[in-house]
């Protein structure tokens, strides 16, 4: 194995935006390590499928579901482990994101996060307290996402939902309805705007988004892989993809 590689092991429920993580692999392979991702599917909600009610997301947050496909990771000898799933982490409260990731350390003998333990951090990094949240989910999801926040000290000054009933839906949201939503969405007081959902392409509107709202703006996949580099002991400087990831904070 190559010491010049990170390699990042991520957890993906259903689907939707998982090329984000190759397309981010490929534009840094400039930087001075090159970035690999391995993705591996879990388990997802039950008879009713990917969908974004709070009963198939518990079913989705399952440690045994998580720890069953990080197994699968293990032979590719990653240097960090993603649960990249906001809802399936953020649904189980602080304490249980916390134990997920625990529970996935002790089976990949690497470091873990989630994407909402990524949020949470990302905020503690930048020094951010009062935010507004545009959240694909129908209201009981999203308000558990706003529920999490507040666990980690957060104030959520501004708040728009979208009522996605899945992560497939999530997907098929066009770019300029996200753009019309996270102006609703957004506050003067805000210091921030979140876009949790990983099922949601974002990667490439970030900077857009940024400029005109004039604030950060942090989304799943973003602070996702932000904090995935940050565990493989490998953060990167890299434009094009947000403040959080242009300024190489740790």
């Amino acid at each position: 194995m190559r010491d010049d590689v990170v390699r990042l092991g991520v957890l993906y429920p259903g689907g939707g935006a998982e090329h984000e993580y190759y397309l981010f692999a490929e534009a840094v392979e400039d930087q001075v390590r090159q970035v690999r991702m391995f993705i591996v599917g879990t388990r997802v909600g039950g008879l009713e499928g990917d969908d974004h009610s709070v009963p198939s997301l518990l079913r989705t947050a399952a440690v045994e579901n998580l720890t069953e496909a990080a197994r699968r990771l293990v032979p590719l000898r990653p240097h960090a482990v993603l649960w990249a799933c906001t809802s399936g982490s953020f649904i189980v409260g602080r304490r249980g994101a916390e134990r997920q990731a625990e529970a996935l350390t002790a089976v990949t003998k690497v470091p873990a996060t989630s994407t909402s333990l990524a949020f949470a951090r990302a905020l503690s990094t930048l020094g951010l307290r009062r935010v507004a949240v545009l959240a694909p989910y129908p209201e009981a999801a999203s308000r558990a996402f706003v529920a999490f926040l507040g666990e980690w000290s957060v104030e959520v000054a501004g708040f728009v939902w979208l009522d996605a009933e899945s992560g497939w839906d999530s997907a098929l949201i066009p770019a300029e309805e996200i753009a019309q939503a996270a102006r609703r969405a957004d506050r003067i007081e805000a210091e921030a705007l979140l876009i949790p959902d990983t099922a949601l392409p974002t990667l490439s509107i970030v900077d857009d988004l940024e400029r005109t709202l004039g604030k950060p703006v942090l989304t799943a996949n973003q602070v996702t892989i932000w904090d995935g580099l940050r565990l493989a002991g490998s953060p990167l400087t890299v434009s094009g993809y947000g403040r959080l990831l242009a300024t190489g904070r740790r």
